[in-house]
């Protein structure tokens, strides 16, 4: 509070003047912009080029630069490109998210000049006075200059999701959200001196749910790839300078089996491709906030919505006002309703569609207690008569039986009925004697191609399940005339007590109603429990611990703040169909790089083989560097990248280490054992040199990766056949008619025809006998799952 006595206040009817925010810019008061979504062009660029296994190309082509075989040098170049070619790809997709997260970003209310305006955060200064309400997220630390009363939720910053009362006076911390209430605060702290840019930081690290299952994979092939690399290619050069090698061709040999081993391209495939899948969605005017979420969503089996802005499209008309007893007349109530409405001057959609049809304000206001997702009701007292407005059953515990079964009647109807009532207390905890005075019927029409969404995800077993604070019949209602299978089952959590036993609900309910947002948070948390992938709709601050708590949270643009900053997704137009488009993408991204993997992982898996196998063998090792590189670039490289961006909506099935081992083993046995039979039949028997048997090595290698080319291709469609097709025949130009570019000698020769064509023939059916036996009696018998 010593800041704040000693703060200068602003005045309240006219805030800063234009002269003062100039003089608070020149000053360097202006607040900081917000932490961007996506990474700088710079950490795009140096996360691309700047790692490990660059290092490792860079240190080879310097030894084999040293040799003088500079045409060996070509695999940088190559390397270069595809850095390059996806570093540019997310550069793009960049730009389009940071556009979008312009569009999603909303304006802070300020007062200026004695006006009203909206600003970004970044148009922010010292001593500025925020005019916020219910769902709004503080920008900035303040201080409370006026209110009717506020709570606040600072679970973001302290971990409890308990409301605070804040008063006049009273400090409020950037970061934590408004739950009840509106409030005039002014900002005392900006830039680096707000909690806002840790907060920032917390809000996307703390959620529960890991980052991608792929790269999790990925980097840990590489970290034992990582061990194995360095150490085995200093003892492969040490083998062959001991066997008699020359230091050339044991620089060339070692830099060809350590090049082999690098699955150089994976880990920038995968995030090349989620990087497209972001520009694709922001396209369709989806804001991913982290790249991860797109794998996430596309493994969730449980969607949770909340009925309101989701299944509903929001927009509230209030149908019937239906008066109560004799007391007062349908106008005195009306009028009654309309000061109580437009004097606590709560801005959510309930108050605006009363607002819409009831007088303006007449009476005094006193005491004001804002609406709250927890208390379910808003309160005032009007010309000293206190006055709520909420859900019956909060209101008055002890419903009379022909009221709650009228209420009832109403609410299976599909109508959100609400009760005006009079009370002899208004504090949040106690109202003392209720006297209902009125029912209020309030429709929301079902959001246009809510039927069509819900079936897609029916039928693609991702199971829905609607978390509401609404009556649980009217929500019932509502869900099983948007299509939404098991409604009949729904339980009011309201009258479960405190500690219901949140596995057998979730286990036995479809339709959760009454549901407090510390409740929403328990559910997800108990699907989670046993087991399920778990996504969260929602758009309205009492949505924020659920969104929090779900594995991947989506938000609508037309939400409050507080749950866009927490969600991993915000759906601009509130456009809730466009969540077919981002599972759709998860699972072509995840489907086609568990199926290209095993492309890079072959050259891998054999290389390490190799290097192995000639320690102990004199010959020199079977390739050269500028001999992989026509395998490289045409069974692999070029193929993955295109595979990768094709259409692949199927169901996740985790299949990753399975596809890998299935393709990528068999033909790196195939290619291993080539190679032996080349070398020791071909080396030994026919007396063929080096250059020949490596010649061979290459074509025959090139044919077992085409054979798995093939087999990760299917089911073949014309782009595929065509993509095949193309690099089959660059593949055989290649080492046909340039040859000598590539240490190869020429094909042309009857006595190396005599062995490397009844080779090529057997290619095809070794490979799929070879696969056929570890499936049976090998891959049949692990359990894949628990291989993450």
């Amino acid at each position: 509070m010593t800041e704040a006595k000693s703060l200068s206040l602003t005045n309240l009817d006219q805030g800063l003047t234009a002269d003062e925010v100039q003089r608070a810019v020149q000053s360097g008061q202006k607040n900081a912009p917000t932490k961007p979504l996506t990474k700088s062009i710079q950490q795009i660029v140096s996360g691309n080029f700047l790692t490990l296994f660059n290092l490792i190309n860079i240190v080879l082509g310097v030894l084999i630069a040293y040799t003088g075989s500079y045409k060996n040098l070509l695999f940088l170049g190559i390397a270069i490109v595809n850095t390059a070619i996806g570093t540019f790809q997310e550069i793009r997709s960049k730009r389009q998210i940071d556009k979008m997260t312009i569009l999603s970003e909303g304006k802070v209310k300020v007062r200026r000049n004695g006006e009203i305006v909206e600003l970004r955060r970044e148009e922010l200064v010292l001593g500025d006075l925020l005019i916020v309400a219910r769902g709004d997220q503080i920008p900035l630390d303040g201080i409370v200059r006026t209110t009717k009363g506020i709570e606040l939720d600072e679970s973001l910053i302290t971990g409890e999701p308990n409301a605070i009362s804040k008063q006049t006076g009273d400090q409020m911390t950037s970061g934590s959200f408004i739950v009840s209430g509106q409030a005039v605060v002014q900002v005392t702290a900006i830039g680096e001196k707000s909690y806002v840019h840790q907060i920032t930081a917390a809000v996307q690290t703390e959620k529960p749910h890991d980052n991608s299952v792929l790269l999790t994979i990925i980097n840990r092939i590489i970290k034992i790839l990582t061990i194995v690399i360095i150490p085995l290619g200093v003892i492969l050069f040490i083998s062959k300078q001991m066997h008699g090698s020359s230091f050339n061709q044991a620089i060339l040999g070692t830099s060809a089996a350590m090049i082999g081993m690098i699955p150089e391209g994976l880990v920038l495939l995968t995030s090349v491709a989620l990087a497209v899948s972001a520009r694709k969605l922001a396209n369709r005017n989806v804001l991913v906030r982290e790249l991860p979420a797109i794998e996430n969503l596309a493994r969730v089996d449980t969607l949770c919505l909340d009925k309101t802005g989701t299944i509903t499209s929001g927009n509230l008309i209030v149908d019937h006002i239906i008066p109560l007893g004799s007391a007062h007349s349908d106008t005195e109530i009306k009028t009654i309703m309309g000061s109580f409405i437009n004097g606590i001057d709560d801005h959510n959609e309930t108050a605006e569609a009363l607002k819409r049809v009831l007088p303006g304000k007449t009476g005094q206001i006193q005491t004001v207690i804002p609406f709250s997702s927890d208390r379910k009701w808003s309160g005032a007292a009007v010309n000293n008569q206190n006055y709520v407005l909420g859900a019956p059953e909060f209101i008055q515990t002890d419903l009379p039986k022909e009221l709650a079964t009228r209420i009832m009647n109403y609410s299976k109807e599909g109508f959100r009925v609400l009760c005006f009532a009079s009370t002899s207390e208004l504090t949040p905890t106690n109202l003392g004697k209720v006297m209902p005075l009125a029912l209020i019927l309030i429709t929301d029409e079902l959001r246009e191609n809510a039927k069509n969404t819900f079936e897609y995800f029916n039928n693609q077993d991702v199971a829905l399940k609607v978390v509401s604070g609404d009556n649980p019949v009217t929500v019932s209602k509502i869900a099983q005339n948007a299509g939404i299978k098991n409604t009949d089952k729904f339980v009011d959590m309201s009258q479960l007590g405190d500690q219901p036993d949140y596995g057998t609900l979730v286990a036995t309910y479809t339709v959760f109603g009454r549901v407090k947002p510390e409740q929403k948070q328990q559910l997800i948390a108990a699907w989670q429990d046993q087991g399920h992938k778990v996504a969260m709709t929602g758009d309205g601050v009492n949505d924020i611990l659920a969104l929090r708590q779900a594995d991947c949270g989506i938000a609508m643009a037309s939400g409050s703040e507080a749950a866009k900053s927490i969600s991993d997704f915000v759906l601009i137009h509130s456009n809730f169909d466009a969540m077919i488009a981002v599972l759709n993408e998860g699972r072509r991204v995840i489907n086609n790089i568990e199926q290209v993997a095993s492309l890079y992982l072959i050259k891998t898996m054999y290389s390490v083989a190799l290097s192995l196998l000639f320690i102990f063998l004199k010959s020199g090792y079977p390739f050269q560097p500028i001999q992989l590189t026509p395998i490289s670039t045409l069974m692999v490289g070029i193929p993955s990248f295109v595979l990768a961006l094709e259409p692949n909506y199927g169901r996740i099935t985790d299949r990753f280490m399975k596809q890998v081992m299935e393709v990528a083993v068999p033909a790196a046995i195939c290619v291993v054992g080539y190679i032996s039979v080349i070398f020791i039949v071909g080396g030994g028997v026919f007396g063929l040199k080096y250059a020949q048997t490596s010649t061979l090595s290459v074509i025959l290698t090139g044919a077992v990766c085409l054979t798995a080319l093939i087999t990760v291709s299917r089911p073949l469609n014309r782009l595929k056949v065509l993509l095949l097709t193309t690099m089959a025949t660059l593949f055989i130009i290649t080492v046909v008619f340039f040859s000598h570019l590539f240490s190869l000698v020429s094909l042309f020769n009857l006595g190396l025809a005599m062995l490397y064509i009844p080779l090529l023939v057997t290619v095809y059916p070794i490979y799929f006998v070879v696969q056929e036996l570890l499936g049976k009696r090998v891959f049949s018998k692990i359990k894949w799952k628990t291989i993450k």
